[in-house]
């Protein structure tokens, strides 16, 4: 019957723990042994002889000092709660006998040779006891020496024992299995290992030998079959509407597909085994092509007699865990592209054309107020409350959806001038004070008086910073604060909102700026979801960055940062 390597480590490793965990114990039931005898003594019988040297002291005293009574006493009452060895108690209660009969009359001192006495032979008591209990716990140290020494040798000689055998076992099998390794990289397909163990290595040799074996019949298989097969695939390649191309592990060119030969304006024929960043060097797309920037996976490309969008794959050929080679795919996406400019143009003409009615609207619900036109009942008064909220609300999608038609388009216009970052703060608090006062909320900033200016769209800095107190009150609980606060720092000031509410889950974070998203459970009915991904885009736009710090229960704090006015120029 063999017994596995795993088995052999297991058992041996199992052994090893067992004798160290015995060890272990061993040193713990010892030391808590000597530990205990020492506070034993220290507890039993240390303390009955200070509390005897002390009532000594205190009986020389008691004729000239009028307290030596009274810690007589207390010590003699601490002896009565510390008596522990055999006959102590008797002692203790003759000498509470003679101390009693002292107090009845203290000028009589015919009785102190019999408290002398009584104390002495307490004290003896105890150092008798100390001595048998010390003598107790050396005999304890003494066999604790001899069984953890016993142990301690054992584990040693088990030790050197597997440090001697234990790496025979692995070696010389990985040596064997080393050696073939080689052959078989020179093409050796015939070496074959044998090893007497049947343990994993056993089974590792069997399947080096088969792996041997199908490797030779590989060499030695049918040529024209594999010809056959890369024709075929050759074929499919050709026929597919992406462009790919074939690179291995060293990056030179395998193959090109007929839509790659149109797009990189190169031949398959005059290109292939030649090293792809050489060519790179005359070819632009291909230069493109080879660099690992995984934010450049969208590339304008002019085919087709007209700019064409292509999305850019790397895929990596894995061979045995090893990167064999690479194949770039170019799918052409330029239909999707015009449908998506399609779908933005319409959003932007129909926001643009509902801007007109829905500002009309407002203003007939605004002149419906007006007592001078005529007097409106409780009724009517709120109908015309709920149209004006309403085109609020569709003015504000409207508006959020061309500037979201801005971005998509990349048609943002900015308007960068030097600006005082207590403005942009100020015009944004002054737009969302009335929707803070109603929730009896505090709007605090802390804005240093020197803050240097920032070079800015001042509209769309303020709309940004107007988003995120919007979002901030909505959030925030009734009778709360929001912090403002804006700070300089390396060439930039840096914008904050700090809310105290409900907080967004962290595993939201990463999306918290991407178009249309609305963290669940927010159950929120107004607004499109653009509101942040506008606000990055209009920062990004300006040369800042975008960030949120949010946990659950704790508040969220959203902020940017702009460059200086200085910086720019």
């Amino acid at each position: 019957m063999s017994v596995r390597l795993k088995t052999k480590l297991s058992l041996g490793l199992g052994f090893l723990f067992l004798v160290i965990l015995t060890f272990g114990i061993l040193s713990l039931y010892y030391i808590n042994r000597l530990s205990g005898d020492a506070n034993r003594i220290l507890k039993n019988n240390y303390e009955s002889l200070v509390y005897s040297n002390n009532m000594l002291k205190a009986l020389e005293d008691i004729p000239t000092d009028s307290t030596a009574i009274t810690i007589f006493d207390a010590n003699l009452k601490n002896q009565e709660v510390n008596v522990t060895e055999t006959g102590e108690r008797e002692l203790t209660e003759t000498l509470r006998k003679n101390f009693k009969e002292l107090l009845i009359n203290r000028a009589d001192s015919s009785n102190y040779a019999q408290l002398r006495e009584s104390i002495r032979m307490i004290n003896d008591l105890n150092q008798e006891a100390i001595l048998k209990k010390n003598a107790i716990a050396s005999a304890t140290a003494a066999s604790a020496q001899l069984w953890l020494t016993i142990i301690f040798t054992s584990l040693i000689l088990i030790v050197l024992t597997f440090i001697y055998n234990f790496p025979g076992v692995i070696a010389e099998p990985v040596a064997k299995l080393a050696e073939g390794i080689r052959e078989i990289a020179n093409k050796n397909y015939g070496k074959r290992i044998y090893l007497k163990q049947e343990d994993e290595f056993g089974e590792l040799a069997h399947a080096f030998n088969s792996m041997a074996g199908k490797l030779d019949e590989y060499e030695n298989s049918n040529l024209a079959q594999l010809t056959f097969e890369k024709k075929r695939i050759e074929t499919i390649i050709n026929q597919m509407r992406d462009g790919i191309i074939g690179l291995d592990e060293k990056r030179h060119v395998l193959f090109l597909n007929a839509v790659a030969e149109k797009l990189l304006g190169l031949k398959e024929a005059d290109i292939i085994g030649k090293y792809a960043p050489d060519l790179a060097l005359k070819n632009d797309l291909m230069r493109t092509l080879l660099l690992q920037d995984p934010a450049k996976k969208e590339l304008k490309i002019y085919a087709d007699s007209k700019e064409s969008y292509f999305n850019k794959d790397v895929l990596d050929v894995m061979n045995n865990g090893e990167v064999a080679g690479q194949v770039i795919v170019l799918r052409n996406i330029t239909l999707f592209h015009e449908l998506n400019e399609a779908k933005t143009n319409f959003i932007a003409t129909v926001s643009h054309e509902l801007k007109t009615p829905i500002s009309s609207i407002k203003m007939s619900a605004r002149l419906l107020t007006d007592n001078r036109v005529g007097a409106l009942n409780t009724e009517q008064q709120e109908l015309t409350k709920s149209i004006t909220e309403d085109a609020d609300r569709l003015l504000n999608i409207t508006s959020e959806l061309l500037n979201m038609s801005q971005v998509e388009t990349g048609n943002i216009q900015l308007k960068l001038q030097p600006a005082s970052p207590a403005a942009i703060v100020e015009q944004a608090i002054q737009a969302v004070q009335f929707q803070a006062q109603q929730k009896n909320i505090v709007l605090r900033t802390n804005l240093p008086l020197d803050l240097p200016q920032v070079q800015a769209d001042l509209e769309k800095t303020s709309w940004v910073m107007i988003n995120f107190l919007t979002n901030a009150i909505r959030y925030s609980p009734d009778t709360s604060f929001i912090d403002i606060a804006a700070y300089p720092k390396d060439s930039k000031v840096f914008f904050t909102v700090t809310d105290y509410g409900k907080g967004i889950d962290e595993k939201y974070l990463p999306r918290i700026f991407d178009r249309y998203f609305k963290v669940p459970g927010t159950h929120e009915r107004n607004g499109t979801g653009l509101g942040l991904a506008i606000s990055k885009e209009f920062i990004e736009a300006q040369g800042g960055t975008i960030w949120v710090k949010s946990r659950i229960g704790e508040g969220s704090l959203f902020g940017f940062d702009l460059n200086t006015a200085h910086h720019d120029l």
